[in-house]
């Protein structure tokens, strides 16, 4: 709303007004307003949070399943409020409110974020029996459906695709096509010719097809796999914010014709206000970790774990390197594999009466935390491999590294072809 009103104010001859019109100030300021907010949201929601206790207190955990949560006294949930709160506020005020990329992302992060508080609040009404797993898919199918058709739709929606060629003296150059046109291309890393379209396999609408089942799918996998990160003090909000910064780059690059050109990429016209939407959710993430760092006063729990990991999709896809969350969200694609084939594993051994894990824990950052034991009566086949016994702190920080690291490389992919 703020951009309007200062292009107005420039259009009068105000002096300063015409700041408002760089992307780099607005999504400076989107990112400390947010900051900002979730911190002061935040000790406001835990002071409201405890005084309701009575009202928002989940049931204890059982021990015999898991000891660290069963010995920590009462922590507000749902502190993905403060998030999203925090992030469209921000977005409202510094963002242009016309762009299709930042309505349909705003829009992506909070269908989900009520799709996790719904799940949240279940959890605290059933004693742990939240939203069911067929419904928050469904919720996860409806979004993805609506952003594949609106990238399908909407005339806003183009690329100016990248192709290469020989000037005068026989040099090899970047150009990009001077007309603007919808695609279904997204980027693959460390390949040459690094441009995968969808409709290769058929027609156009056979690609667009395969490209709203490929949003569905990485809605999905990141949501889910954000959730699964999020068990311990600080470690899903720091690893998120650190994917949204790798993102704020790549889709900076990719609306800048210049940038574009020289790293060989698409150049996406309008996505320049994604920017200003990951400064304010890596603002958001940084205010919500001075409550959420060890020792917790507030978890994220589904609402804020849903949101940022179909949020973190919708990015990529939107700009056309979702292949690239293979590695970018390589901790969420860890801890989703060692969750499903520590149960596959289970459920294979149970049938043919035995009792075997392939971890001590799972999601896998459980592996390596204090106060899990061995059960002596279960075979693990890492039971020597994998056997930490670290402080919450230390297992934060080491999968932060982690993060850091394929952030990195995934940058870095766009150069190695």
């Amino acid at each position: 709303m703020l951009y309007y009103l200062f292009r107005y104010f420039e259009n009068l001859g105000i002096p300063g007004s015409g700041m408002w019109s760089y992307i780099s100030f607005r999504s400076l300021g989107a990112f400390m307003l947010a900051l900002l907010l979730s911190w002061k949201l935040g000790k406001w929601f835990i002071a409201y949070m405890v005084g309701n206790r009575n009202k928002f207190e989940e049931k204890k955990f059982d021990e015999s399943i898991d000891p660290v949560a069963a010995k920590r006294k009462y922590i507000p949930s749902m502190g993905g409020c403060v998030i999203i709160v925090s992030v469209v506020f921000a977005c409202l005020l510094f963002g242009r409110l016309r762009n299709i990329y930042l309505l349909l992302i705003l829009v992506t992060t909070i269908w989900l974020g009520l799709t996790g508080l719904a799940d949240d609040l279940l959890k605290i009404k059933r004693s742990k029996n939240g939203l069911a797993a067929h419904w928050k898919l469904m919720s996860q199918l409806v979004i993805g459906i609506i952003v594949g058709l609106t990238l399908y739709l909407s005339p806003d929606a183009v690329i100016r695709e990248n192709v290469v060629t020989q000037n005068s003296n026989g040099v090899s150059e970047i150009v990009h096509k001077s007309e603007p046109r919808k695609s279904t291309i997204t980027t693959i890393p460390f390949v040459k010719s690094h441009n995968l379209d969808y409709s290769l396999v058929g027609s156009q609408e056979v690609g667009w097809i395969i490209f709203i089942a490929v949003t569905v799918f990485f809605i999905m996998f990141t949501s889910n796999g954000v959730n699964l990160n999020d068990g311990v003090d600080g470690m899903a909000a720091g690893n998120s914010a650190i994917v949204f910064t790798a993102l704020a780059i790549l889709a900076y690059v990719s609306s800048h014709i210049g940038f574009a050109a020289y790293l060989n990429i698409m150049y996406i016209p309008g996505i320049q206000e994604l920017v200003v939407y990951t400064f304010a959710m890596i603002g958001a993430l940084i205010g919500f970790l001075w409550h959420n760092a060890h020792p917790a006063k507030m978890y994220m729990g589904d609402t804020g774990s849903l949101a940022i990991g179909g949020a973190i999709a919708v990015l990529a896809v939107i700009i056309h390197k979702e292949i690239l969350l293979f590695i970018l969200c390589g901790v969420f694609v860890i801890e989703l594999a060692s969750s499903k084939l520590q149960t596959w594993y289970s459920i294979w051994g149970t049938r043919h009466g035995k009792k075997q894990r392939l971890f001590k824990r799972a999601p896998l950052h459980d592996a390596y935390r204090k106060g899990y034991d061995f059960d002596d009566s279960i075979k693990y086949v890492f039971r020597h491999h994998l056997c930490g016994n670290d402080e919450d702190q230390k297992v934060t920080v080491h999968f932060w590294i982690i993060s850091i690291l394929l952030a990195a490389m995934t940058i870095i992919s766009l150069k190695i072809r």
